[in-house]
């Protein structure tokens, strides 16, 4: 399959104004993804857990314009005007004009909102761009009916990368495999497709409890950063690694191997960090506290047996990941030993998710 594939023939929006609102999750990846080429084609592949609680909800209000030379909108976040959204968002639409042809027919009011705080590490951009893709999406789907929900979702996974690589992950749940590798069949750089092999039932009901240790915008984009990759002098080494780890993954999945999976997905975790770490400038995402709690998980987990580990994005917050059957204990834990070291001793409790839903007017 190729970028024409998602091309549609040509066509007009009947409907002059109107609105349509979804809400789209954020997502945690288990491989990172780090690194990419042009187009937001990812270097490795990766593959996430699409979280529950933690998503944005967007409205997209349209109404017909008399000329369509430029595109025209205008973005709200929380209620509040935010012109400092718009480049991003008129580069959105550049990206995917070819694949909407509407674009600059209407004019477009963009209100949106996150259950969680924006620009801190928790893929607020997934969130918000792929909630995007679906709504534009919704819209093309007013004048193309037959569109089939395979086509459709993707298709809005499809958009939804060229605004954020992450967000492709975030349109579907529960595990989601993005970047095209011999380890997953039907897997592709153009879009994000389910896990489809055997996952344990103890993965099915997997808890997020996410600690904000830094709420703060982040120093250093994950723009920024995947391009350090380029010249990385290790970057090589870590592409072929997320295919292996990947492969490896699979039997853990099936087998509901908590111990391997922990140590899969915190070794992930540290490679990512590790990544930027040693990237020409170097920079250090993770504070003190990222590695208090860090060092309290492992003693904790050291001392109970519990199958309590961690995951990290691009930022200072900790993500504590654990089965279900195991919460009561290990949230106490959580309660009285790490929320100390979060920001204002906050801290969101998830699990992981089924993806987008499109809200009804």
């Amino acid at each position: 399959m190729t970028e024409q594939h998602f091309i549609p023939k040509e066509y007009k929006i009947s409907k002059e104004k109107g609105q349509v609102t979804w809400e789209s999750p954020s997502n945690i990846a288990l491989v990172k993804y780090w690194g990419k080429k042009k187009h937001q084609i990812p270097e490795n592949p990766s593959i996430s857990l699409t979280l529950n609680n933690c998503k944005t909800i967007t409205t997209l209000s349209y109404s017909k314009k008399e000329s369509g030379n430029d595109f025209s909108f205008e973005v709200f976040l929380d209620g509040e005007k935010k012109d400092d959204f718009k480049p991003k968002i008129k580069t959105f639409f550049e990206r995917v004009e070819a694949y909407l042809p509407f674009l600059k027919d209407f004019h477009f009011k963009i209100e949106t909102s996150n259950t969680f705080p924006h620009s801190s590490g928790i893929a607020s951009s997934a969130s918000g761009m792929s909630a995007m893709a679906l709504c534009l999406l919704s819209l093309e789907k007013l004048n193309n009916p037959e569109i089939t929900d395979l086509y459709f979702y993707q298709k809005a996974s499809f958009l939804a990368r060229l605004g954020s690589g992450s967000a492709c992950r975030s349109i579907e749940g529960d595990l989601i495999v993005w970047g095209e590798t011999k380890a997953v069949n039907g897997s592709s750089d153009l879009f994000g497709v389910k896990y489809p092999y055997q996952v344990h039932e103890i993965f099915k009901e997997y808890q997020d409890t996410i600690l904000l240790v830094d709420k703060g915008e982040k120093q250093v984009s994950s723009t920024v950063g995947h391009n350090l990759m380029y010249e990385h002098p290790y970057a090589e080494n870590r592409f072929k690694q997320a295919h292996e780890n990947l492969e490896k993954l699979k039997p853990i999945l099936e087998s509901g191997d908590l111990d391997q999976f922990i140590a899969l997905v915190e070794s992930e975790a540290l490679t990512l960090h590790a990544m930027m770490m040693t990237s020409m400038p170097y920079f250090i995402l993770m504070k003190p506290n990222t590695l208090e709690i860090i060092n309290k998980i492992w003693n904790f987990r050291k001392n109970t047996g519990l199958h309590i580990g961690f995951t990290l994005d691009a930022g200072a917050n900790v993500h504590i990941l654990y089965p279900k059957n195991e919460a009561k204990v290990i949230l106490e834990f959580i309660k009285n030993e790490l929320v100390v070291y979060c920001q204002n001793e906050q801290y969101i409790c998830d699990q992981i998710g089924f993806g987008a839903n499109q809200i009804k007017e």
